[in-house]
């Protein structure tokens, strides 16, 4: 039974160190850095100006279907490009496959198309 325990020394030592060297670089930025606060560094900053109104208040649905937009098309880049460099190797089934993605992608975009996501009025 020594010689098991005796085995898993290493690890246990690198576990320990790991937790003190995580330790230490949580605690040394209150240790290190100075705390001399002031009314303009506590202040909150908001792209340049005073912080206004309520921070739950109610966002345009518009934010959240640009969000979406931007979701389909990094999905569609990100899927795209693996797939054109492995066209020659996947097959029909490869090809198959990309285009019910592609027209899943598509429907999102039109749903985007018809709520107006589109328009920057």
């Amino acid at each position: 039974m020594g010689q098991l325990l005796l085995s898993y020394l290493p690890l246990a030592i690198f576990i320990f160190i790991a937790f003190a060297i995580g330790a230490a670089l949580l605690l040394a930025p209150f240790v290190i850095a100075p705390n001399k606060p002031d009314p303009e560094k506590v202040s909150a900053y908001e792209c340049g100006f005073d912080a206004f109104g309520d921070a739950r208040m109610k966002f345009d649905v518009r934010f959240y279907l640009v969000a979406l937009l931007f979701i389909i098309f990094d999905l569609e880049v990100a899927f795209l490009f693996p797939w054109a460099v492995a066209f020659g190797d996947i097959g029909t089934f490869g090809f198959w496959s990309m285009m019910v993605f592609l027209a899943i992608l598509t429907v999102g975009f039109i749903y985007e198309w018809r709520k107006g996501a589109l328009e920057w009025d």
